[in-house]
């Protein structure tokens, strides 16, 4: 990685960067040299082809379009460094502009339907009780899926009401409601024992066998009860992280705290909740004003 070591020092140095930009642009570029692939000499022969494509790539994968934009400001950069050094001839990325990608604005639950479909879980049951506390854990928090079943049981405190996740190479704390906190005792100290079959399994969600609970086990349970409660929104565990930052959004707090609870590393990841806040707004307007 000589290149872009040594671009780093030339941001560092000639350039006087900022931490955040240092940071932002380093990892911007070696995305890109991961796409582009290895061994590094390929990055000397970037077209703006290329570039075009890549842009193409990040839109399809669902980046906003300031992380596109700043992708390619970062992009732009390494190759103005590159063309002082003489490594290249042209810059591929001068004269690119991005097209607008428009992204498609996540679907969300309203919260009459969150109630409904959290209400599904039928609590005089083992599997009830442990699907409630798994769905209200997950309305609960925002958690990604993948995070909700890598769960280890000393990750929950329920006397202090908040969670600790770990996902994506980070670490947070979530707060949880009194209801979650409510459905993950019962599901802990009541249930779960029930369930397991190695005393010595540290999984905080299990399936009725007492393993892990599996991805495509949670999923199955999710399908069942948006079935059970009738709600033709296709609903997702996605579909619940969703509607739990919108919510959030729409009753008060602030985007940096929401992008924390969901573990989001760049904060246009988050602020797309705003346009589904304001999307329901127009909504909600139309469908009410007698003269809209």
């Amino acid at each position: 990685m000589g290149y872009i070591s040594d671009y780093e020092g030339w941001l560092t140095r000639e350039k006087r960067a900022a931490a955040n930009t240092l940071s932002s642009y380093l990892r911007d570029v070696r995305q890109f040299a991961e796409w582009v692939g290895m061994p590094e000499p390929t990055l000397l022969q970037v077209s703006q082809d290329d570039i075009r494509q890549y842009a193409q790539y990040l839109g399809k994968k669902g980046k906003s379009n300031a992380t596109i934009v700043r992708s390619m400001a970062a992009l732009k950069s390494f190759y103005t460094y590159l063309l002082s050094v003489r490594a290249v001839r042209l810059n591929p990325v001068k004269g690119f502009t991005p097209s607008r990608v428009e992204r498609k604005l996540p679907a969300i639950l309203t919260s009459h339907e969150v109630d409904l479909f959290l209400d599904q879980p039928d609590l005089t049951d083992t599997k009830g009780c442990r699907d409630k506390a798994m769905l209200e854990l997950l309305y609960a928090t925002g958690i990604r899926v993948s995070e909700l079943i890598s769960l280890n049981v000393q990750d929950l405190n329920l006397s202090a009401s908040f969670l600790h996740c770990r996902g994506r190479g980070k670490e947070r704390v979530v707060p949880l409601y009194k209801g979650a906190v409510r459905a993950m005792a019962a599901y802990v100290n009541e249930v779960r024992p029930q369930l397991l079959e190695d005393p010595g399994e540290t999984a905080l969600f299990v399936n009725m066998n007492g393993e892990r609970m599996s991805r495509q086990g949670f999923w199955k349970i999710v399908k069942g009860y948006q079935d059970k409660a009738g709600i033709h929104k296709d609903i997702t565990p996605h579909t619940l992280r969703h509607s739990f930052a919108a919510h959030l959004l729409e009753n008060g707090a602030d985007l940096k705290s929401i992008q924390m609870m969901l573990g989001h590393a760049d904060i246009s990841a988050t602020q797309i909740y705003t346009q589904v806040v304001n999307q329901n707004l127009r909504d909600v307007y139309a469908k009410a004003h007698p003269r809209a």
